[in-house]
């Protein structure tokens, strides 16, 4: 029984292909998901995202979303996907600059929008970073 993976970000559907497996960074760590899974709706952390896929790894950084399961399909919402071989080191780090900068000036103020984007910064960074080794 093929496995469908759908993600769709607010920018784009990034992927959307029969797979063998799909590991997500979930809210209580990692978890994998093969075909015939037991239904499942849960939240997504920035993270790592590995989709096996006739017997090669793809790695995608993703951003905080929601991944609803059934035994055939899992269908990724989330505000980040890019795939590892696309990420950009230095626009990551340039990015996790500027978010932390943004925060320090707001003298410790909580901005969602910033936090966003530096947890999706070094999402990109340690996928990136990871995958280099």
């Amino acid at each position: 029984m093929p496995l469908r993976l759908e993600i769709v970000t607010p920018e784009a559907k990034t992927f959307d292909s029969d797979v063998d497996l799909v590991v997500l960074p979930g809210v209580e760590g990692e978890f994998g998901v093969l075909p015939g899974h037991e239904h499942l709706i849960t939240q997504i952390l920035p993270g790592e995202l590995v989709v096996r896929q006739n017997n090669q790894e793809i790695y995608l950084a993703v951003g905080e979303g929601f991944v609803e399961v059934d035994a055939d399909r899992v269908s990724v919402l989330t505000d980040m996907a890019v795939n590892a071989n696309d990420i950009d080191e230095k626009e990551a780090e340039e990015a996790r600059k500027r978010a932390e900068k943004a925060l320090e000036e707001k003298g410790g103020v909580e901005d969602e929008a910033y936090q966003a984007m530096l947890r999706n910064s070094l999402a990109k960074i340690k996928v990136k970073q990871h995958r280099h080794r």
